[in-house]
């Protein structure tokens, strides 16, 4: 197609375009991930060609916000999605809102995971399941599944 840039031949005030292949190598995923995007429409193509997608700067550009926010593991794929779509302030604010307290819960259980590994580390008991420490903890989760 006349006017498309690919690679590196470079032609005066014309989108570079990438093909599907070249922009999943780059990004180190599945060329099958790309195309779910574009299904979603989280990251659709400039451009088709012979069935082959090229993407342009925008849409590499989209397809790193889905990476920062969706791979890794900032928010569902269809909360990216909603983001992405358009939403008004007060909407986009209130789901990364929700989303920093569901962060800040896990992060609180894998700190909570942390300590008790470290203590199974320094533990001088011969099985895990005889310490004292960690046998507190499970009791008391016993008791608050039951109250």
């Amino acid at each position: 197609m006349q006017g498309v840039r690919e690679g590196r031949h470079h032609h005066m005030n014309q989108p570079e375009l990438r093909s599907i292949s070249e922009v999943a190598e780059a990004f180190d995923m599945s060329v099958s991930a790309l195309r779910y995007y574009d299904e979603l429409g989280l990251v659709p193509p400039a451009q088709r060609r012979a069935r082959v997608r090229f993407y342009d700067e925008e849409a590499l550009r989209r397809l790193a916000f889905v990476r920062l926010w969706h791979d890794d593991g900032m928010m569902s794929l269809d909360d990216t999605a909603l983001i992405m779509a358009g939403p008004t302030r007060e909407q986009w604010r209130e789901l990364v809102s929700q989303r920093l307290t569901d962060i800040a819960e896990t992060a609180a259980r894998l700190n909570d995971a942390r300590r008790a590994l470290e203590h199974l580390l320094q533990c001088p008991r011969d099985n895990p399941l005889e310490c004292p420490v960690i046998g507190e903890q499970v009791q008391a989760d016993v008791h608050r599944a039951f109250q």
